[in-house]
């Protein structure tokens, strides 16, 4: 268990970033911190793992408090995941993924079997990938040996920094379906900031939403989205949530042309109607390249693409609408 006790951090005398911050974080649970730029939501994680020492108050990992471990071994049992991978560009992904095992002075065997079993509980192939260099692998790979590297030595808690945020809408949908099942699979307590909503309503067990370096309101996604604490709460999900109000269909991709109506040639798998929700096409197309677009009479108009899925995102955040 993780507590606050009336937490705050300034780095200017009279000017807190973070101020009289008090919750519990459960073990095992996948705690989510996120609000806008400048809520001290990162400053908060860094607190835990002393990156960021606290001004006032107390954070205590099982009862003890944090200023009471040993600096190394605090870090040891605590993973990190940053939006930068910091990834070691000149290492294989098995002497990345070694990093603090080797540390821990594990022998050799032990550390050969963890980064099989790591590499493998993410779908990728332990053979074909320990040996590549880490300038080899794509985006959403590279993210997944950080993440893994956090795991390496089997530490309790996983602090992670937007990590996500910098991949394309696919890649994302993957991770995130992976971190939950290495979550639930490893038992682990994961503290996870990001600013954006839909996000946190994916992973999160409960939600912290702050503002200014307060907490706003704790609580699971489903509380949160019924029972909105105040208006700041209100207008934060209908700026993080597009569909909150009206959900947004596939047809709002086609109506754009981000769809090609020629199938000649183009094999899939799937289809999908054109008034099905947007929330249902991202895991869909996760599996598939390419799906077939069913009208309202259920005939096939057309395909729908990773690609194209991407490019209407684009377009939509480049509008402000999204």
């Amino acid at each position: 268990m993780i507590r606050f006790e009336n937490v705050s951090k300034e780095y200017t005398v009279g000017e807190p970033v973070v101020s009289d911050f008090s919750l519990e974080i459960k073990d095992q649970e996948f705690f989510v911190l996120i609000g806008p730029s400048g809520s001290g939501k990162t400053t908060t994680l860094k607190m835990i793992n002393r990156l960021i020492s606290l001004t006032n108050g107390f954070i205590r990992i099982d009862e003890k408090p944090i200023s009471d471990y040993n600096l190394q071994e605090l870090r040891w049992n605590i993973g990190y995941v940053l939006q930068q991978i910091a990834l070691f560009p000149n290492m294989t992904v098995e002497e990345n993924i070694r990093v603090v095992p080797e540390m821990k002075k594990w022998d050799n065997k032990k550390m050969h079997h963890r980064v099989t079993e790591l590499l493998e509980s993410v779908g990728l192939d332990p053979e074909k990938y320990r040996h590549r260099k880490i300038s080899e692998l794509s985006g959403g790979e590279q993210q997944r040996i950080g993440v893994l590297r956090a795991l390496a030595a089997d530490p309790d808690i996983i602090l992670m920094d937007e990590p996500f945020s910098a991949l394309d809408p696919i890649s994302k949908y993957n991770l995130q379906q992976d971190v939950v099942e290495l979550q639930r699979k490893l038992k682990k307590t994961v503290v996870f900031v990001t600013h954006d909503m839909q996000e946190a309503i994916t992973l999160a067990d409960r939600i912290c939403l702050m503002n200014h370096g307060k907490i706003e309101q704790i609580g699971t996604p489903d509380e949160i989205l019924a029972h909105p604490k105040n208006d700041f709460v209100k207008k934060f999900l209908q700026t993080g949530l597009p569909d909150y109000k009206q959900p947004q269909t596939v047809q709002s991709i086609m109506d754009k042309g981000f769809y090609s109506s020629s199938i000649e040639g183009q094999s899939y798998t799937e289809t999908i109607s054109s008034t099905a929700k947007l929330n249902i096409l991202l895991p869909l197309l996760a599996q598939q390249a390419v799906v077939g677009l069913l009208d309202e009479k259920g005939e096939v108009i057309g395909l729908l693409s990773q690609r194209n899925y991407i490019e209407y995102l684009a377009q939509e955040q480049q509008g402000g609408t999204q």
